[in-house]
């Protein structure tokens, strides 16, 4: 076996990322950075803030300590199923199961560049499904309004830069969208590159109770919306871990939306699209093969 290690180490070692530049486009950053910025809920009262608590160079070497504060609610953020559905997943309690997997984008930008209070509807979905066949069990489900070119800016991006919701204007998913979702479908998670799931109008934030009563998270001030594809990106959207947090920062990005490059890592495929995954099943092989 021994004899099968350097060729077997070179070939392992090759198949990782050869430079700066194929790493990054290996990688969708979906989050917006958190500072002063950063989008929080008119009735918020307060927004993120980071201290300074060092930035010394003590002469042995250098050192940058801050402290920071921020609603569960703010930026790109995750909203827990217990949210708005009472004894359901709280942050610490969400399965990282939910938090990554296959992703589907559905694209209603040219309702929303008519309408700013355009609905996700059934006909989309199944519109979608006429072009990219039935959406499949545990992906996450990605809307895609054209939102995300409106932020930070809340006059734009809510319809108001006060405090009251009254004003709110932004796309959203109808509720009755969310029912033939949990009802016909499978999803693990959803996303969105507005303020909310809910259309900024919605009196109730039905689509939120839906989704979150059946413990499907959601995700939102979603960036970057418009570089994945409709279908073939791998999703991963890691919070937080909050305990009993009804929500929190999120850090989300997706593989595999570059056609140009392999997605490190299909979770449709297993990993088996992964290019460390020839090394490693060839290893396997001769490692079974040296036990006979």
């Amino acid at each position: 076996m021994t004899s099968y290690v350097l060729p077997l180490a070179v070939i392992f070692l090759s198949s990782f990322p050869s430079s700066a530049s194929t790493a990054e486009s290996l990688y969708l950053d979906m989050t917006y950075s958190f500072n002063q910025d950063s989008m929080i809920w008119p009735t918020s009262e307060e927004g993120f803030k980071m201290n300074i608590i060092i930035r010394n160079d003590t002469g042995a070497f250098y050192i940058e300590s801050n402290s920071i504060s921020l609603p569960e609610h703010c930026g790109t953020h995750m909203d827990t199923p217990a949210h708005f559905a009472k004894g359901n997943w709280r942050a610490h309690e969400v399965p990282l199961d939910n938090l990554i997997g296959p992703a589907i984008k559905v694209n209603m930008k040219s309702k929303a560049d008519s309408d700013r209070d355009a609905l996700l509807e059934v006909a989309d979905l199944q519109a979608w499904e006429n072009a990219h066949g039935r959406i499949q069990d545990d992906v996450i489900l990605m809307v895609y309004t054209g939102w995300g070119s409106r932020y930070p800016d809340k006059l734009t991006y809510l319809g108001t830069d006060t405090s009251n919701t009254s004003l709110l204007h932004f796309p959203g998913i109808a509720p009755e969208a969310a029912t033939w979702l949990v009802e016909n479908r499978k999803i693990k998670a959803v996303g969105i590159d507005t303020a909310s799931l809910d259309y900024g109008q919605s009196p109730d934030y039905r689509a939120h109770q839906i989704l979150y009563e059946r413990n499907i998270p959601g995700f939102e001030n979603v960036a970057n919306l418009d570089k994945l594809p409709a279908t073939g990106a791998t999703v991963f959207a890691i919070p937080m871990k909050i305990e009993d947090g009804s929500g929190g920062p999120l850090r989300i990005f997706a593989t595999g939306w570059n056609s140009d490059v392999t997605d490190p890592c299909s979770f449709s495929a297993g990993c088996v699209n992964s290019p460390f995954a020839a090394p490693f099943l060839m290893m396997l092989f001769l490692a079974v093969l040296t036990t006979f």
